[in-house]
């Protein structure tokens, strides 16, 4: 049998001739999973078994926040396994589990391309780690442990809510996985350090003259809203990797039919907000915007049980 006689070697194959033809230099970034199914016709998994075995070779590496990249010289010299010295552990997986989300989405996150990246095998893998699906409940709770979320003398209800929201904003931004990993609110399952995060808004609520259940729902309804938009940012990295451009790039290339569609005068209301100086709308503002409104919300709520109601 040759070398690259299944998909995934002549995908590997066809990639390996364009790094070292110079097509593709240092840092540059390689065909996303997404790109390698239309472009070849092939399933996502045997794209991600030729991403693979190029980061077996030490060809690439995953970048968070960009992808998956053409490995400098010195790194391309030595295989994957020889980045990654020390004895296997769960600790070891679970942390280079996360960079690898952390650069190319939960979806294309195999127990095979974990082992890949550290130089072993799979089987040595469930040896610490049981499956993908236990894998992925150990990088939540170890990104949920990397930075405490503290208490900063904050008085007062809102100011801490509002730095809890924030907080988990800002966990979302740096691991956009995280959204996907976190779906399942009616499911939860026993996680000591996100656990921590419920326990500290609660103690937030203490005291507001609120029921248990009202205190959960308040806690429910931020993370709710924190969840849905952190879940734009995994589609926002893919389609970065996918088209290789910016959220700028791409609002500028759909200008020209944007103008045309503001033309036929049918949106009047809408287009007088993109016609207006300084209008911008992004995902911080939206986070930004829903929490004080449901802040407000809840201030109401505490004002009616102090008042009797």
């Amino acid at each position: 049998m040759s070398r690259e006689s299944t998909p995934s070697a002549r995908i590997a194959a066809a990639i390996r001739r364009r790094i070292s033809s110079g097509d593709l230099s240092p840092g540059d970034r390689v065909p996303s999973t997404r790109e390698i199914t239309r472009e070849w016709g092939v399933a996502m998994a045997t794209a991600s078994r030729a991403l693979a075995a190029l980061a077996q070779e030490g060809l690439v590496r995953a970048v968070p926040g960009v992808g998956t990249v053409v490995a400098s010289p010195a790194s391309a010299a030595r295989p994957a396994h020889a980045a990654a010295p020390g004895a296997l552990t769960r600790e070891r997986i679970v942390r280079t589990a996360v960079v690898l989300a952390d650069a190319e989405g939960l979806a294309m996150l195999t127990m095979r391309r974990v082992a890949t990246e550290l130089g072993t095998s799979t089987m040595a893998l469930y040896r610490h780690v049981p499956g993908k699906a236990e894998l992925v409940h150990l990088m939540s709770e170890e990104v949920f442990a990397e930075r405490p979320l503290g208490s900063p003398g904050l008085n007062g209800w809102r100011p801490r809510l509002t730095h809890a929201a924030r907080w988990l904003w800002r966990m979302y931004v740096r691991h956009p996985w995280m959204a996907q990993a976190m779906a399942a609110l009616t499911r939860p399952q026993a996680a000591p350090h996100a656990m921590r995060y419920t326990e500290w808004v609660l103690h937030a609520l203490s005291g507001q003259g609120l029921t248990p259940t009202e205190m959960m729902h308040v806690h429910l309804t931020l993370f709710g809203h924190v969840q849905g938009l952190a879940g734009t940012l995994e589609l926002e990295n893919r389609a970065r990797q996918d088209t290789g451009m910016s959220p700028e790039e791409w609002m500028a290339a759909q200008e020209p039919r944007a103008e045309e569609v503001r033309a036929a005068e049918g949106y009047p209301v809408l287009g007088s907000y993109f016609a207006a100086d300084g209008f911008e709308l992004d995902l911080e503002s939206l986070f930004a915007f829903g929490v004080e409104r449901i802040l407000d919300g809840v201030a109401v709520l505490i004002s009616r049980r102090e008042g009797g109601n």
